[in-house]
């Protein structure tokens, strides 16, 4: 089969298209043909070895951290899965044709939309959904900042505080504007413009902190909350002194099938939209690393094999 793989660490040009055996799979697991997987920033840190720390790859490897697809066989021990069902989830050694997983770690795909742009929400739609209720605790009536709103992130985030009832005020640059204020944004802010703090007119309750922000932002976002108030990131750790009133939290999204499974039936009932901004052939993954490491990419991209 196909697969897009490493055998070191380093720029884009490590990314190689390769042919290896197609896996089979093990006690608990299927084997899902893969409709499409997703691009996210973070892959770029699992390239470079940023993240080996935390995230060590045992080279070489194919790279893609999540999937939509179709199981074609299944392992032992597998009873809640069967050949044709429809999948998502999160996983390794996405980006290519076929990719084993633990039969527990997916759910059943939404019908709403095509399978292959379902790849776009386990990663990012879990991501803004713990940040907004699991860290963040939006409430109605609350004011909410999503700071990095034009990611894939963002554009979920957005739509999850408003349907929790917050207001939402959204940073974004102006080739993102229209597609935040299309998924629900109350107010967007042009970062590039604009300091943020001169366009709120009132402190906010939350600030979900979906960008890598210096210490001298972060002391600036952290201002903009109100007493009791909370900033929680998804990236950097956001630092508070020790007597503020103002709480930060730095999360890293764990795989929560219970969370997924919840998400998908918003995008089942047109609560969330999933905003695929592009799609490109399984073959273009380095292209598409050179694009977002240059900031051309916007939202939420998924690579079709």
């Amino acid at each position: 089969m196909q697969a897009m793989r490493i055998h070191r660490y380093g720029d884009a040009s490590v990314i190689r298209q390769e042919y290896i055996p197609r896996p089979a799979p093990g006690h608990g697991e299927v084997l899902i043909q893969v409709a499409a997987t997703s691009f996210n920033p973070s892959d770029i840190g699992l390239r470079r070895g940023l993240l080996r720390a935390i995230f060590p790859l045992d080279l070489p490897c194919t790279l893609g951290a999540e999937v939509a697809g179709t199981v074609v066989e299944v392992g032992d021990a597998v009873q809640a899965l069967a050949v044709g069902d429809r999948v998502i989830g999160r996983g390794e050694g996405t980006a290519a044709n076929y990719v084993t997983a633990a039969a527990d770690t997916l759910v059943a795909a939404p019908a709403a939309i095509p399978l292959a742009h379902a790849a776009a929400i386990p990663v990012a739609g879990v991501t803004a959904w713990q940040a907004v209720f699991e860290h963040a605790r939006v409430a109605s009536g609350q004011r909410v900042l999503v700071n990095g709103a034009g990611g894939g992130v963002g554009g979920f985030a957005v739509q999850l505080a408003k349907h929790a009832g917050a207001h939402v005020v959204a940073t974004a640059s102006p080739r993102s504007t229209d597609a935040v204020r299309q998924l629900g944004a109350d107010q967007i802010i042009d970062y590039t413009t604009t300091p943020v703090a001169d366009a709120l007119d009132e402190p906010v309750d939350a600030i979900l902190n979906l960008v890598v922000v210096s210490a001298r932002q972060a002391t600036t976002l952290v201002q903009l909350v109100r007493p009791g108030g909370v900033v929680v990131s998804a990236t950097v750790p956001v630092q508070v002194p020790t007597d503020s009133p103002v709480t930060a939290v730095h999360f890293v999204a764990r795989n929560d099938t219970s969370d997924l499974a919840a998400l998908v039936k918003l995008v089942d009932a047109g609560v969330v939209r999933v905003d695929v901004t592009a799609s490109r052939p399984l073959t273009d993954l380095a292209s598409i690393h050179r694009d977002a490491e240059s900031g051309r990419i916007r939202g939420k991209v998924i690579l079709v094999p």
